[in-house]
């Protein structure tokens, strides 16, 4: 079934919303339920397809999934005894190479086809196999398909060569089940690690350092079950905050953590957007035009990757010209080439965009390529003047639950129709 999203855009967004669990966080805690030795409950979990796809994954493996959306979920993984994900199902999502590091710590066997999700340049997953042959773990890549054995898994020193979230997850959740200490050196810091960190350690596990460039875990043989409570959506946030500054709007996000979002928050207020912020909720509001700004995206907690397309849609209609430099993804800016079909002034060179400020942008048909470029063209579409049609609209869908409801709630015009 086909879809088109619809904005009129010109719609200043107002009032109060609350952001979902964090869909980073998810993606990473629902594996770690694997490692486990009895049943565990998550709750603040968001309704998104990235979620579905996990349930879907682990009841093939043989784990028992009780989901209540909007509720919580309850995983039994000891009826697992499956060590393979199929070409399909790896597919569906990028973090399905999380299972890998889950599947060792459970049984000493992987096999993992490389995974899918958006198409935003190479994300290569050597760092990861790096940190599990430091395990003690024998890696082979095959048509495709990753398998990955370990006789016994044994705690060492992983030196990553670059800070890497996924790499950090995965050998932070095989070293959980591991013999003896693993120090991971150069980790990444992102709040969804910290999370990953405190669930483990609500099941028994003993993990210290998120949050900083070095994770000691002790490996744990036995963990209990917990029920645990998923942190907010950072990006989901953050998405949330440019919407209300590019609507010259006035909106209050309730249920989130204003630290994570510091390094958004310093940009818009760079802009002369209006942010003020309470211990779980800020508020965003827009008294005149916005200034032209430059930003590159870096590791946590610089500029948020995830952040930079929807705020650079943002940029398109700030008086003067703003300079955004992708760090992380080569293949992030293409977003740009839709929006520059709503009237923006845009040129982009490799990794960096030259975004000249336009007084207007106008409805146009745009298509979505990944997650967050969908995210930058409901941005876009909300500025505009007239009519925006975002087609392949089902990519926001694997990161923002319920996106259309929540900005309907705020006053703005947007909807989904089924097409031919």
């Amino acid at each position: 079934m086909k879809e088109r999203m619809l904005i009129t855009g010109g719609n200043p967004l107002e009032g109060e919303v609350r952001v979902s669990g964090g869909k980073n966080t998810a993606v990473a805690v629902i594996p770690a339920v694997l490692l486990c030795d009895e049943p565990c409950t998550i709750e603040n979990l968001p309704d998104i397809e990235d979620v579905r796809a996990l349930v879907d994954i682990l009841r093939a493996l043989g784990a028992k999934v009780t989901y209540i959306p909007g509720e919580f979920m309850t995983i039994d993984p000891r009826p697992v005894e499956a060590f393979q994900i199929g070409y399909r199902d790896s597919q569906r999502l990028r973090a399905s190479y999380y299972l890998l590091g889950a599947l060792l710590g459970r049984c000493g066997h992987a096999e993992v086809y490389f995974p899918g999700g958006c198409e935003i340049g190479s994300r290569p997953i050597d760092q990861h196999l790096k940190g599990f042959n430091a395990l003690g773990v024998e890696t082979e890549t095959h048509g495709g398909r990753i398998t990955a054995m370990a006789k016994e898994l044994t705690g060492s020193d992983v030196f990553f060569d670059v800070a890497t979230v996924g790499g950090t997850i995965n050998v932070m959740l095989a070293a959980a089940k591991a013999k003896g200490t693993t120090i991971l050196y150069n980790a990444a810091k992102e709040p969804h690690i910290v999370d990953l960190a405190n669930f483990l350690n609500s099941m028994g596990a003993k993990v210290k350092g998120a949050g900083t460039d070095v994770i000691r875990i002790r490996g744990t043989q036995y963990l209990h079950g917990a029920t645990y409570a998923v942190i907010p959506d950072q990006i989901e946030t953050g998405t949330l905050m440019i919407a209300a500054a590019a609507t010259r709007g006035d909106v209050t996000i309730h249920g989130c953590i204003p630290q994570h979002m510091e390094a958004l928050t310093a940009k818009l207020l760079e802009m002369g957007v209006k942010v003020s912020d309470s211990d779980d909720a800020i508020r965003v509001r827009t008294l005149g035009g916005h200034r032209a700004v430059n930003f590159k995206t870096q590791v946590y907690p610089g500029f948020p990757t995830d952040l930079q397309q929807p705020m650079s849609a943002l940029l398109t209609t700030a008086r003067g010209t703003s300079i955004v430099q992708e760090t992380i993804f080569e293949q992030r800016l293409k977003h740009l080439d839709e929006i520059a079909r709503m009237g923006a002034r845009v040129r982009v060179a490799g990794r960096m965009a030259i975004i000249e400020g336009v007084p207007q942008l106008y409805g146009a048909p745009v298509t979505c390529t990944d997650l967050r470029a969908g995210a930058a063209l409901v941005v876009a579409g909300l500025m505009a003047k007239g009519v925006t049609e975002i087609y392949e609209p089902g990519y926001i869908d694997r990161g923002y639950e319920q996106i259309e409801v929540k900005l309907r709630s705020l006053g703005a015009d947007i909807r989904r129709e089924v097409i031919d």
